[in-house]
């Protein structure tokens, strides 16, 4: 198992970030598909028509998200902790993502930085 964590910034306030990454209907703007989201501690949810999926942990609004991601038969916990910070006109984001299994690291940490957050910075600039 691997971690996984990195900085990244956004030019928008933490709430549209917080937003972008909560709403549903926000998600499917900037992901293209459609987002079963809710901040609701121990719902379900579901990204890019089912490729990512897990459970809801924990939500700060415009600060922190906290979810449990699903992966098969895992015995530890894959948990993702995303914490926005204001910086300037902007946001820094704070990515942890613990316990990726060994094969399918690259992989996230590609989505990570490209689909994720790099389509959301997308989103935000054009």
């Amino acid at each position: 198992m691997k971690d996984f964590k990195k900085y990244y910034y956004l030019p928008v306030p933490p709430e549209d970030v917080y937003n972008a990454l909560t709403n549903p209907v926000t998600l499917q703007l900037w992901t293209g598909e459609a987002a079963e989201m809710t901040t609701e501690p121990g719902s379900e949810f579901s990204l890019w028509e089912g490729s990512i999926c897990g459970k809801n942990i924990a939500f700060e609004p415009g600060r922190k998200i906290v979810q449990q991601w699903y992966f098969g038969d895992q015995e530890e916990e894959s948990v993702v902790t995303i914490l926005l910070h204001a910086s300037g006109t902007g946001t820094s984001v704070e990515l942890s993502h613990t316990n990726i299994p060994d094969d399918e690291y690259d992989g996230f940490a590609e989505g990570w930085n490209n689909s994720y957050f790099g389509a959301l910075k997308e989103f935000y600039t054009e």
